[in-house]
């Protein structure tokens, strides 16, 4: 199924790709309808050995496949590469790959000669859910996740489920931790769904039933951005979770969906506390988290973490917009202070 999606920056064609879609694969697709005498590919080394059939005879930028090599280093580096190649503003940039690919493609590509096209194939399920969709490509400053980064639409994203065949477990619950945000912030069906079935029964229903949940998750995020690309108002509810998850995240060396998990409980008891939000909800949460092999404990240093948190971007003089929930499937916008918001990390690791 072929879907285009229009954005005030851009537009976005969608290929989902599914089991019953067996005559077709992501290498046709690049060939047929993208100027690939112009392309870049740019990888992991651990995608390029699983799938050398993508890369064989192309261009391509291999990096190892590590978070530490989301930095501005990295994009500097790849550009004097690109250079080698003798790339031009006429080269379209394919990024194949998690979230850290992708984000680096999108940053890359937008900066490289002033902005160069660029598409993307993610091969995980965090990134066909949520890293590649909405146009936001950014690196990492030390600590500070996604601190340096541009908005700017891919001219393709190709969602193939066939690549999660090769997912680790772990990957899996990475995916499933945006999947139960999404869940949370706008979908209570969903939420109920995720809760009667688990990680087990997604990754052995011949990928259909996940593709079902990957298509409603970039549905959801496609519409937010829709009405609010530059993230001034609506599309901060994407960030469930996410505030603390950032400030925790690289300080910890978590995955990012473990980071989110935590960051959702976390803003649970913000909500319970600000907004009357109902403990059975969090306790609801949790056993979701669970369920989907996501920790939603960890000991954590609240004044470190606040330290990071205090530059978070969505940040107002000394109050921070945190995205709570009034009940499940329904997420808002509050300014919070600072002094909440560390009593909130402080009750969190009491509570551990």
């Amino acid at each position: 199924m072929q879907q285009t999606i229009t954005f005030p920056s851009g537009t976005v064609n969608y290929h989902f790709l599914q089991p019953e879609h067996s005559d077709i694969n992501v290498v046709s697709i690049v060939d047929e309808q993208y100027d690939m005498q112009h392309a870049v590919f740019i990888t992991n080394e651990h995608i390029a050995r699983l799938y050398p059939d993508i890369f064989k005879g192309r261009k391509c930028l291999v990096l190892p496949p590590s978070e530490h090599t989301k930095d501005i280093s990295t994009i500097a580096s790849q550009a004097r590469e690109l250079l080698k190649l003798e790339a031009t503003r006429n080269t379209l940039l394919i990024g194949v790959g998690g979230g850290v690919i992708t984000d680096i493609t999108g940053f890359l590509a937008s900066v490289y000669m002033r902005g160069v096209s660029f598409g993307f194939i993610p091969t995980s399920l965090l990134g066909m859910v949520d890293a590649a969709i909405g146009g936001k490509n950014g690196v990492n400053v030390g600590l500070n996740k996604n601190i340096i980064g541009t908005i700017k639409q891919p001219e393709f994203i190709i969602l193939d489920t066939r690549f999660l065949n090769s997912l680790p477990a772990e990957e899996w619950s990475n995916g499933f931790a945006e999947i139960i945000k999404c869940a949370c912030i706008f979908d209570a069906p969903l939420f109920e769904e995720l809760s009667r079935n688990s990680c087990t029964f997604y990754k052995t229903d011949d990928e259909v039933s996940i593709g079902k949940v990957i298509e409603r998750c970039v549905t959801w995020k496609n519409k937010t951005v829709q009405e609010d690309e530059s993230e001034k108002g609506v599309r901060k509810l994407l960030n469930f979770g996410h505030t603390a998850a950032h400030a925790i995240e690289n300080m910890y060396e978590l995955s990012h969906g473990k980071a989110v998990g935590i960051g959702m409980i976390i803003a649970c008891m913000l909500s319970e506390r600000v907004l009357g939000l109902d403990k059975s909800a969090t306790a609801k949460l949790k056993e979701l988290l669970h369920l989907y092999h996501l920790p939603v404990k960890l000991d954590i240093n609240p004044n470190k973490a606040m330290e990071i948190l205090k530059m978070d971007k969505k940040r107002h003089d000394e109050t921070i917009d945190y995205i709570l929930l009034e009940r499940i499937g329904k997420a808002v916008i509050k300014p919070l202070t600072f002094p909440v918001i560390e009593n909130a990390l402080e009750t969190y690791e009491r509570s551990n």
